[in-house]
Parts: C-alpha cells; sequence; structure tokens
C-alpha cells in the first residue's frame, strides 16, 4: 500500500490550505484530552504557526461533551471561528451532530467503529480502528482513556505534517520531570503516525508548514495574565471564592506567590484567604486594603451580585480594593462555563444609592497584565474599588501573545500622610478636599501620630469624619465622591485605542473580548468596499475622547455580548445628545462572538 506521504500529489484534487483553517476536537470532558490538545497547539505555535486554542467544556466534572478549538491563521486572526474545518470526532454521543456541523469537504478523523462516513459523503473520512492502535501502547484499563488522545495526536500530526520534533517538544513540556508519562506518551503518537503514514492516503487539502510569525510570542490565558499582574503590582492580601470562571485567577496567583514572594527563610509576604462566601471575601479584601495593604478578590457574576453592599461601603467611605470579575452567561447560574460581557451595567453601578466605579477593560491578555498593574495603583490614587472587567473567553482561554513588559514604574499609593506630614500638617480632616480634584488624604492604621485616627462609617459623615444627617453635609460628599472619579476619567485612566480609515461612514466601538473578531472583521468589511473607524474603549466612566468620536461620525455601531446592549446604554446615558447615533450590534449565545457574525450584521445594517 503506498503511504500518505506518497499519495499527496497525486491524490490531492484541491487546492492546498496551508496554516489557515481551524481544527476542533470533540471529547469528554475528564477524558484526559486537554494534555493532548494542548500538544497539538504548542506544536503548532512553535513550527512559527499563530494559534489560538477556545476549550468549551461543560459545568460539571466529568462525563458530558466537551469540544476543543484551534485555530491557525497565518494573518495572526485570534477569534473564533464559525466554520469547522478539521473535525477530530473521538465523543460518540455527539459524534454525528460534530460531523454535520463540518463544512463541506471538511475532514473528519474518528474511530472507525462510528461509521461517520455513512453520515456524510461531502466530507473526507478517515477512520481510525483506535481501540485496537491503543493495545499496542498498553493494556491498563485506566491509561487507555487517556493515551488514546495521544493516538489521535499522532495521527493529525502525519496528515497535516505536523513536524515529530516539535510533538516530542511539547509532550516534554506538558510532562515536565515524568519520564514514564513521557515515555508512554510519546509511544501513543508513534504509534498514530505510523499507522497514518502506512495506512491513510491523503485526499484532503490542509497543510502546515513552518513560519516564523510567532517569535518573540507566548501562549497565556488571561485569567493567568492578571495574576502575574497583580504579583507585580504588589498585591498582599487575597481572598476568594471559588466561582466558574474566576477561580483560576487566584489559583495561578497562589502559584506565583508561593514561587517569587517568599523570604529567604521561606516566610510568606502575603496572604491568601479562602473566605467561606463572596460576601466574607470582599469584606476582607476591604478590610485589608482599609489597613493598607494592596488587596484583592476575584469573581464572576453571581459572586458580584452578593459583593454589592460592600462594594458600596467601600466606595462611600473611600478604601481602595481591586475586584476582578471575569464574567460569565447569567443571569441566577446562567452557563457558567460560557462567556458574556453581561456585567457591564452591574459592575459600574454596583451598590444601592449613587455610585458610579471605575472599571478598566483589557482586550488581550497583555492587557489583562497591563491594566491590572494600573488597577492596583488606580484604587490607592482614588481611594475606591476598581473593577477589572474581563470575561471566560478572555480568561480561561489559550491566547497567542507579545511578551510582558517589566514594571518601570514604583507604585503609587496615592495620597497617604505618614507622622512626619501630619506633625507638618497640624490638623488632618479624612474626607477634606484639600487640592481641588476630589481626593481626600487618608493616613494608615498604626501610622503614629495622635492626629492619624479617624472614624470610618458607612452612614452619613462630614468632612473631619464625625457623623451627621445634616442635607448639605450628604450633598457636598456625594459631590466630591463625583468629582474623585471626574479627575481619574480626565487625566488617570486608561485611554480608548482609535483606529481611523479614510473616507469612512461607519464607526465602530467594541471593548473586551470582542476586539479580536472586530478588527477581522473589519478587515472582510473593507474587501466588500466598507471602510470603518474604530474606537475600542478600556476604562468607565467614558472621558471626552470618547465624545469626540461620538461627535465625528455618523452611524456608530455598539459591539457587546450582551442581550441588552449594556455598553450602548451607558454610552447613551452620559452623552444623550449624541445617542441617536448608537446602532446596537449583539452577541449573546455563550460562544465567543466571531468576526463573520460581525461582519454580516454590519454589512446587513449598511445596505
Amino acid at each position: 500500500m503506498k503511504t500518505l506521504l506518497a499519495n499527496q500529489s497525486e491524490k490531492l484534487n484541491q487546492e492546498h490550505i496551508i496554516n489557515d483553517f481551524s481544527i476542533e476536537v470533540a471529547t469528554v470532558n475528564g477524558s484526559g484530552s486537554q494534555s493532548s490538545n494542548s500538544v497539538l497547539m504548542r506544536s503548532l505555535f512553535h513550527m512559527g504557526i499563530p494559534v489560538s486554542g477556545k476549550n468549551l467544556f461543560p459545568s460539571n466534572i466529568s462525563g458530558l461533551p466537551t469540544w476543543f478549538t484551534i485555530r491557525l491563521s497565518e494573518k495572526g486572526y485570534l477569534a473564533y471561528k464559525t466554520n469547522k474545518d478539521f473535525l477530530v470526532a473521538m465523543n460518540p454521543q455527539t459524534a454525528i451532530e460534530d460531523v454535520k456541523g463540518l463544512a463541506k469537504n471538511g475532514v473528519c478523523i474518528s474511530p472507525a467503529e462510528l461509521n461517520l462516513p455513512a453520515i456524510r459523503q461531502d466530507v473526507i473520512h478517515y477512520a481510525i480502528p483506535f481501540n485496537d492502535l491503543v493495545l499496542q501502547v498498553t493494556d491498563n484499563f485506566k491509561l487507555k482513556k487517556l493515551v488514546i488522545n495521544m493516538i489521535y495526536v499522532g495521527v493529525v500530526a502525519q496528515i497535516l505534517g505536523i513536524e515529530e520534533k516539535e510533538i516530542e517538544n511539547s509532550i516534554a513540556q506538558q510532562f515536565d520531570g515524568k519520564a514514564k508519562a513521557i515515555d508512554l506518551n510519546l509511544k501513543a503518537v508513534k504509534i498514530g503516525l505510523n499507522y497514518a503514514q502506512e495506512n491513510l492516503v491523503k485526499t484532503d487539502p490542509y497543510r502546515v508548514s513552518r513560519i516564523d510569525k510567532t517569535t518573540d510570542k507566548i501562549i497565556i490565558d488571561g485569567n493567568s495574565a492578571c495574576a502575574l499582574g497583580a504579583m507585580f503590582s504588589g498585591v498582599s492580601v487575597v481572598t476568594w471564592y471559588p466561582i466558574t470562571p474566576s477561580t483560576s485567577v487566584c489559583e495561578s496567583l497562589i502559584d506565583y506567590l508561593k514561587e517569587f514572594r517568599l523570604t529567604k527563610d521561606n516566610k510568606a509576604t502575603f496572604a491568601v484567604i479562602q473566605a467561606e462566601d463572596e460576601l466574607a471575601a470582599i469584606g476582607m479584601a476591604i478590610g485589608a486594603g482599609f489597613s493598607g495593604c494592596r488587596s484583592m478578590t476575584a469573581t464572576s457574576g453571581p459572586g458580584l451580585s452578593l459583593m454589592a453592599e460592600f462594594v458600596g461601603f467601600a466606595y462611600f467611605t473611600e478604601i481602595p480594593v481591586v475586584i476582578f470579575d471575569i464574567q460569565r452567561v447569567g443571569p441566577s447560574t446562567g452557563m457558567p462555563t460560557r462567556t458574556s460581557q453581561g456585567d457591564m451595567l452591574s459592575a459600574y453601578y454596583l451598590s444601592h444609592g449613587d455610585t458610579k466605579h471605575i472599571c478598566v477593560i483589557p482586550g488581550s491578555v497583555e492587557e489583562c497584565y497591563s491594566l491590572t498593574l494600573e488597577a492596583f495603583d488606580l484604587a490607592e490614587q482614588f481611594q475606591t474599588p476598581v473593577f477589572v472587567m474581563s470575561d471566560l473567553d478572555l480568561g480561561m482561554n489559550n491566547w497567542m501573545s507579545n511578551t510582558f513588559n517589566y514594571p518601570t514604574q514604583p507604585l503609587n499609593r496615592g495620597k497617604v500622610l505618614t507622622a512626619k506630614d501630619l506633625e507638618k500638617l497640624g490638623q488632618f480632616m479624612r474626607y477634606k478636599d484639600v487640592d481641588g480634584d476630589g481626593i481626600p488624604y487618608r493616613t494608615l492604621p498604626g501610622t503614629n501620630h495622635p492626629g492619624a485616627g479617624y472614624f470610618v462609617r458607612g452612614s452619613g459623615h462630614t468632612e473631619a469624619a464625625t457623623y451627621t444627617e445634616k442635607p448639605q453635609d450628604y450633598v457636598n460628599l456625594m459631590e466630591r465622591l463625583s468629582k474623585k472619579i471626574n479627575t481619574a476619567k480626565e487625566k488617570f485612566l486608561p485611554k480608548p485605542q482609535i483606529h481611523l480609515a479614510k473616507n469612512a461612514k461607519h464607526s465602530i466601538i467594541g471593548y473586551g473580548s470582542s476586539d479580536f473578531a472586530i478588527q477581522e472583521a473589519r478587515d472582510y468589511l473593507s474587501q466588500a468596499k466598507i471602510d470603518t473607524n474604530y474606537l475600542r474603549l478600556r476604562s468607565l466612566p467614558l472621558g471626552n475622547e470618547v465624545k469626540d468620536y461620538l461627535t465625528k461620525s455618523d452611524t456608530i455601531f455598539v459591539i457587546e455580548q450582551n442581550r441588552d446592549s449594556q455598553m450602548l446604554n451607558i454610552i447613551a446615558s452620559e452623552f444623550p445628545d449624541l445617542a441617536h447615533k448608537l446602532i446596537s450590534i449583539r452577541h449573546f449565545d455563550g460562544l465567543p462572538i466571531d468576526a463573520m457574525g460581525i461582519y454580516n450584521q454590519i454589512l446587513t445594517k449598511c445596505q
């Protein structure tokens, strides 16, 4: 029988598709496929091919279907791609639906016993006897379930042309220090490679080829990037209650802190507390912020709801704390393992009464790191809660990124008075606006000066922190809090990124993880002779740059991942005279937003 490679040139009847397609692996949650999929993705990345990896998994521990999609794009597109090109259908429960979802002339690798060629004749099938092949690796029942995944890695590598040395390197990285696991998985990959080479005739157009587009790049998830940012920000108290999809922010941070923030005699310079619930977590974080620690917690929508009263307390009493909100589908429990941008309104106005919080909105894993650095400075500079608004897609999925810059600026602790400052000052009034920017001065507990103390209360208070219910005192306090946030908006918050196109008649506003799909959609629109301007929001409240952009645009599409056009409503509330220009482009099915969905909606509205 001719080998697969020998038959490549004579059997292909379609044009080659090189480094520009998606690979979807359909398996069962808890089957160990995460390791094999990571090996595939890393191997492609190490061949210099830009990739991203998205894991669509159920909200149970094991047994339900899960899908992992690797997107390869020589142009560097990293957004979710709805069109399925290359499928590895390992889950009998979903195999028929999975193969039906393939694009015409797509590729399906599947266990031979599933007989998927009978389901679709317009796709290219490679039926593999996985159950027989795995017996060549091991007869251990538990191990068979795991290493069978590495057999499909070998098959895919042979069919696509993934370099064997990169597979080997990725396995060594995945199972670092575990020699037996490395040997076992290498053996499984080799069996898959050999079977494909000796028994399959390649008739599909998909190929990979080494290029040089990932030099100085890394692959990382947004939650790990946030954790790195928190560590380099000098966080010293971390309080949390586990909730998908924010849990890995704190889990990753714990690992980093143990590695890099222990003293020479192995003592911790930090405290990490897993609380009994989200109420306790935010309460402890606020207490730590009051004491002078850089403190944080991480949560998602349901936890955010529980934190509302405490967050209002921190806003009103002016205590710094950083809150990571990794958004997921709601309301209620919603779909815990699906992505959304559905917490924008609730976070921005969280608490009863009049509140408006500083929010930073990362649009990439690089910004998950860099905006976290800014968030801790902003919290102390403005003595207020600051939200880092990420989402499940950005937080838990794998993204290619530039390397992160080591921080070069000192920590900005804001207006903190020492005993020497108090001695010179003579009189200290905790909530007095001395500089005209709305930001008062504060002292930290333990400051060795008789004038350093003050009362903290969630009820009405004067400039001197004494109790009051006088109407004018309350008005003065609330106006100063608003002035403080306006100072942040005008001078200190991360500015939006603006891309202008010549002669563009239409404009776009987006934010967060939607950026990847928007950038790609703009290219498609340009090819359709529809050029667009684009402003990506990076913080709330909105500054003058947004107002200027709205003023100069006639039609503005606001793209977001929620049902109720939450960001559009925020923009409309802050610039009501310009709200008539806004057109909502929504995506809220829980899957990551994709470029073609944006393209089709805008194209329809432009015609």
